[in-house]
């Protein structure tokens, strides 16, 4: 879902409540949270700076209750927009769900290619899943049950959190305040995060594919640029490329009607982690084009969605 005009966020949920919130399923460990009280039980902590790159403060936004107790599943959701377009802002709508079912939630932003091409976007969310680590304590994610999820470009990217090796190095610029309270900045010590799941909605699973041919895509090249060996590149950027044992399980959701990233990148990784022997599942939203499912399609993917987070970290989701 997308809106046109972001909104104040108190203001957004205030007005928009009512009228979009799914019905909540049992979450182990989960209290779910009638939507009239979302307001008064949760709190907004705004544009928090989880990194530096290129000259610009890298911004993300937490959800999550006004008093934190126990540690509770969080979301990381990374919006859409083919790299080239979208704000955070516009994916609010997409984690309503998720709090109502009792998770908290971070909305993670990016560079775009207009103010750095791949693999800056990349980066920047692998830096963001390690904020949310490193922070975990002072929110209350439960680093145990993160699930990592995005649409489209979003989709992608938030497989790359999940599954791109450490060994490409795209960790090395994740930076963050040090010592406290200074405006010192230091790199992060190298250390390995991984989220327990992925929820894919309709992600890009070959980026070399779209640079070219029948399955070229003008929003690729434009995140390619005209760098050195962009195939190469893109190539490494490629959650199909990475389908091994021991990354997290992965869901994903796609239409088989889909024309801006065609249906076969999920069933292309959906092969890929069957062959590697890693837990996934590809639901296919007959006749769906990109997003924008009806209600029922909507309802039988998140459905699915609870059916296979709880089999596979021990939490539903909403």
């Amino acid at each position: 879902m997308r809106i046109s005009t972001p909104l104040a966020i108190p203001t957004l949920l205030a007005v928009l409540l009512p009228a979009v919130l799914l019905p909540a399923a049992a979450a182990a460990a989960a209290e779910p949270v009638a939507p009239r009280h979302l307001l008064a039980e949760y709190t907004t902590r705004a544009n928090i700076t989880y990194s530096v790159a290129g000259g610009s403060e890298l911004k993300l936004d937490v959800y999550r209750p006004r008093v934190p107790g126990a540690p509770r599943p969080t979301l990381v959701f990374v919006h859409g927009g083919g790299w080239v377009a979208g704000a955070k802002e516009d994916a609010v709508l997409w984690l309503i769900p998720w709090l109502q079912a009792g998770w908290s939630a971070v909305n993670v932003e990016y560079r775009l290619a207009r103010v750095a091409h791949a693999p800056a976007a990349v980066e920047d969310v692998r830096c963001a899943l390690r904020w949310v680590f490193r922070n975990a304590e002072e929110h209350a994610f439960d680093t145990r049950r993160i699930v990592v999820s995005g649409d489209s470009a979003g989709g992608h990217l938030a497989l790359a959190m999940a599954m791109l090796p450490d060994s490409l190095g795209l960790d090395r610029g994740c930076t963050v305040r040090f010592p406290a309270g200074t405006n010192s900045w230091a790199s992060l010590p190298a250390w390995t995060v991984t989220p327990a799941a992925v929820v894919n909605w309709y992600g890009i699973t070959d980026v070399a594919e779209m640079l070219a041919g029948e399955g070229g895509r003008g929003y690729a090249v434009e995140w390619l640029g005209s760098q050195r060996e962009r195939e190469a590149v893109a190539r490494s950027l490629s959650p199909v490329t990475h389908a091994r044992s021991g990354v997290p399980p992965v869901i994903t959701i796609h239409g088989d009607a889909d024309t801006v990233v065609p249906y076969t990148h999920g069933v292309r990784l959906h092969d890929a982690l069957t062959r590697a022997g890693v837990a996934n599942r590809l639901v296919t939203i007959k006749g769906g084009a990109h997003g924008r499912f009806t209600p029922a399609e909507m309802d039988a993917a998140y459905g699915a969605m609870r059916e296979f987070l709880l089999t596979h970290i021990g939490t539903a989701g909403p």
